[in-house]
């Protein structure tokens, strides 16, 4: 069995005290920082880059970070997150020009590779790079902004995506980003996802520790198994 993580994303967070709500929210349960990059071009939306995250790592936040790159040229941005010593750093196979070689290239810096596919991206990308990743990311809503509704059929896609890793590569994680809150959560866990993406879910909440505590106390009893 595989423990459920939860990753607090900050583009929900109060950007006026971010350091502060970051650490709130990691006191309050949360187990992976979630950091949105976002160029206003690949998406439409202009979030934070690496001098915010430079920023953030002065309240010494120890939890994992895991990178979300929603930019054109993403191979420029990979070193320089790299060596602020994320964890993960994920990609959306549209903004790379060689798949292969920019998990590589992510492999590289020591970090653990991720790929993210969107609503309508079809499973086949996966088909010749699930030996380089250690993250699939699906997104549960179109990429861009925060406190979108949760797309329904992307539960049937998760499932599918449980089936190949399970078959083929059991390591992998399967992290879900979009919408997710207390009622659907359960649904998204059973669907087979142990990273759950959630921003306006816990920082719109007034309590983050309630809020988590209600979560896990949801999930405690919904676990499946690898094969």
């Amino acid at each position: 069995m595989q423990k459920i993580f939860i990753a607090p994303s900050i583009l929900s967070a109060d950007f006026s005290r971010l350091g502060k709500d970051v650490n709130n929210v990691l006191k309050a349960g949360g187990d992976i920082i979630h950091f949105d990059v976002m160029d206003n071009c690949y998406v439409p939306n202009l979030t934070f880059g690496p001098l915010v995250l430079e920023s953030l790592k002065k309240y010494k936040i120890c939890a994992p970070i895991d990178v979300h790159l929603m930019v054109r040229s993403v191979d420029n941005l990979i070193p320089i997150f790299a060596k602020l010593g994320v964890e993960f750093i994920s990609f959306h196979p549209e903004t790379s020009n060689h798949i292969d070689r920019t998990l590589s290239l992510i492999q590289k810096y020591g970090c653990k590779c991720g790929l993210v596919l969107n609503p309508a991206t079809p499973l086949n990308i996966l088909d010749y790079v699930m030996d380089k990743l250690d993250l699939i990311v699906l997104m549960s809503v179109n990429p861009g902004f925060g406190n979108q509704k949760f797309i329904p059929s992307i539960l049937d896609k998760i499932k599918e995506v449980r089936i190949r890793i399970n078959k083929f590569f059991p390591n992998i994680l399967l992290e879900v980003d979009g919408g997710i809150n207390i009622e659907n959560v359960t649904e998204v866990v059973r669907a087979g996802a142990n990273i759950l993406v959630m921003g306006s879910a816990i920082f719109h909440s007034k309590n983050y520790k309630h809020t988590i505590t209600m979560i896990r106390n949801k999930l405690q009893n919904i676990y499946w198994k690898l094969k």
